[in-house]
């Protein structure tokens, strides 16, 4: 007998060797313009019985499970007491557990108490994930993410103050040619201001469900970056993150027409190097076949 995920069911790249136990279905917002992860979904919270229940089977199934992910995409829109339940019970059935996360959007993280968010980070949630998507409160708007540059940076603050490490997740492209220059910049200066431990930047893909949606909030002719628009605002980005801190940055996702890796301080100028290498050499773009979304 295996867990009996509700589809689809989605987690971050790092998690892809995570054990995964859904205690939401769904997103409890899911607007956002570009998304359509969970829009075959009405949001629901599991049951303690359903969520006790996956638990126990899968400690007698893979007990030297080292990582596991909540899902789906709202695990954090739990009721404070209830996810510290959830996490509590879960490292006493796997005894060699190294790390729980889960999603976290803006509003949830900006509804909890810094005494709510330090409670469950020692009850042992360690990871959050968060989609930044990018700092321009014009697109930000535009794609209905419910946030703002403001609101964003303060709920990544609350996170980490309260010793979540967080992981960001940024897009390329989010504006079209003509926003792509603002995206870059306006984007550098909120990973710049929030200094996320993790900052993963992929490219903007609409899939075809979601994609009038997006074109129809956009509320203006959208035109899709080219790979050498796509690089530069790669370069804008990478030169507008200004931080004394470690942050780990990965623009290495299936999706990007040009990868790039390193972590700041110490490698932002050897990131920029590439790229101005990779400028030169545009034989070195993914192909759009191999892109993978």
């Amino acid at each position: 007998m295996m867990l009996n995920y509700d589809a689809p069911l989605y987690r971050p790249p790092s998690e892809a060797k995570s054990l995964i136990f859904q205690v939401t279905l769904g997103c409890s917002f899911n607007e956002c313009s570009f998304c359509d992860m969970y829009r075959s979904k009405e949001y629901s919270e599991r049951s303690w019985d359903e969520v006790k229940g996956e638990i126990d089977m899968m400690s007698k199934m893979l007990p030297d499970t080292t990582k596991i992910f909540l899902a789906d995409g709202d695990a954090l829109n739990l009721d404070t007491e209830y996810m510290i339940k959830i996490v509590k019970y879960i490292y006493e059935k796997f005894p060699n557990l190294e790390r729980v996360s889960c999603y976290a959007m803006p509003m949830n993280l900006l509804k909890k108490t810094p005494e709510e968010l330090d409670s469950m980070k020692k009850a042992g949630l360690d990871m959050l994930y968060l989609g930044i998507e990018t700092g321009s409160d014009i697109l930000l708007k535009k794609v209905t993410k419910g946030a703002t540059a403001k609101t964003i940076i303060k709920s990544c603050k609350k996170a980490k103050d309260a010793g979540f490490t967080l992981s960001c997740m940024v897009i390329l492209g989010i504006g079209g040619s003509k926003y792509s220059s603002e995206n870059a910049r306006e984007t550098a200066k909120v990973i710049s201001e929030v200094k996320p431990d993790y900052v993963g930047a992929l490219t903007l893909y609409l899939e075809n469900g979601i994609k009038d949606e997006f074109l129809t909030k956009f509320n203006e002719e959208f035109i899709r970056i080219s790979d050498s628009e796509a690089i530069d605002e790669l370069e804008e980005l990478v030169s507008g993150i200004d931080v004394n801190d470690k942050v780990v940055f990965r623009a290495n996702h299936g999706s990007n027409a040009y990868n790039v890796a390193g972590t700041f301080p110490e490698d932002k100028q050897a990131m920029l190097d590439k790229i101005t290498w990779m400028k030169e050499h545009p034989e070195v773009v993914r192909p759009q076949g191999l892109r993978g979304f």
